[in-house]
C-alpha cells in the first residue's frame, strides 16, 4: 500500500511511503482484536468494589423478638439481608480482572486493527511533526489542514515530543501515542489514523518481532 506523505499545512510533499501489506494488508482477525480489546478494558478496572456482608456489619446480636407468637415470620438477627440496614448477600469484593493474553495473539490483534484503518482508507502520513512549543491552536490547525478537525484522531509518533502532546491535550477527540505504546483499543476508537513519517520504519520494526 503506497500512501502520498503530507506537510503540516495539509499539501502533498511529492513523496510517497510503502506501507507493509504484513501489516496493513492482512485479513483482519475479529477474535483476536475482541480478546485484546476486551483485556485492555479489564485492566482498566480497579476492581475496588466492596459491599459489608452480614457478619461485617456493625449492630446488635439480640434477637429482635421471640421465635413464635407474633403472627410474622422468625427473625434472629437485625443484620439479615432481609432488613434495611442489614449485610448484602453475594456482593461484591475486591479482586483482580486482569487477564494473560500470548504475545502474538495480542501483536495479531494490532495488525487486524491496522488493516481495518487501510481499508477504510482511515491512514495519513504526515511529515515529522515538531512544535517549538506547547500551543493549542498549532494542533488545531493542523488538525484542520488535514480535514481531520471534529473526527476522532489518533497520532502516533516514532519518539515522544512533549510539546506536540501537551498542545493536544485540550483538543476534544484527538490522541496522541508514540508507537511503542499503541493498541488495538486506541487504533479502533479513533476514526482516522496520523502516522508521522518515522513512525513508519519504527511500527515495521515493532510488529515483525
Amino acid at each position: 500500500m503506497e500512501l502520498a506523505i503530507l506537510k503540516h499545512n495539509g499539501e502533498d510533499t511529492g513523496r510517497k511511503v510503502t506501507l507493509s501489506d504484513d501489516i496493513f494488508g492482512i485479513k483482519p482477525n475479529d477474535h483476536a482484536i475482541y480478546l485484546d480489546v476486551k483485556q485492555y478494558l479489564a485492566n482498566q478496572r480497579q476492581g475496588t468494589h466492596k459491599s459489608k456482608e452480614r457478619a461485617e456489619i456493625a449492630g446488635s446480636t439480640k434477637k429482635i423478638k421471640k421465635q413464635k407468637g407474633t403472627g410474622g415470620a422468625r427473625a434472629g438477627s437485625i443484620k439479615s439481608p432481609v432488613f434495611r440496614g442489614g449485610g448484602r448477600v453475594f456482593g461484591p469484593r475486591p479482586r483482580d480482572y486482569s487477564f494473560k493474553l500470548n504475545k502474538k495473539l495480542k501483536q495479531l490483534a494490532r495488525k487486524s486493527a491496522f488493516s481495518y484503518k487501510a481499508i477504510d482508507n482511515s491512514v495519513f502520513i504526515l511529515e515529522d511533526l515538531t512544535f517549538d512549543a506547547p500551543k493549542t491552536k498549532s494542533y488545531i490547525d493542523l488538525m484542520a489542514s488535514l480535514s481531520l478537525s471534529g473526527k476522532k484522531t489518533l497520532l502516533l509518533m516514532p519518539d515522544v515530543n512533549k510539546n506536540v502532546v501537551l498542545s493536544s491535550r485540550n483538543v476534544p477527540k484527538t490522541k496522541v501515542m508514540v508507537v511503542e505504546d499503541v493498541n488495538t483499543y486506541e487504533l479502533l476508537n479513533a476514526d482516522s489514523l496520523v502516522l508521522c513519517e518515522g513512525s513508519v520504519s519504527k511500527l515495521e520494526t515493532l510488529l515483525s518481532k
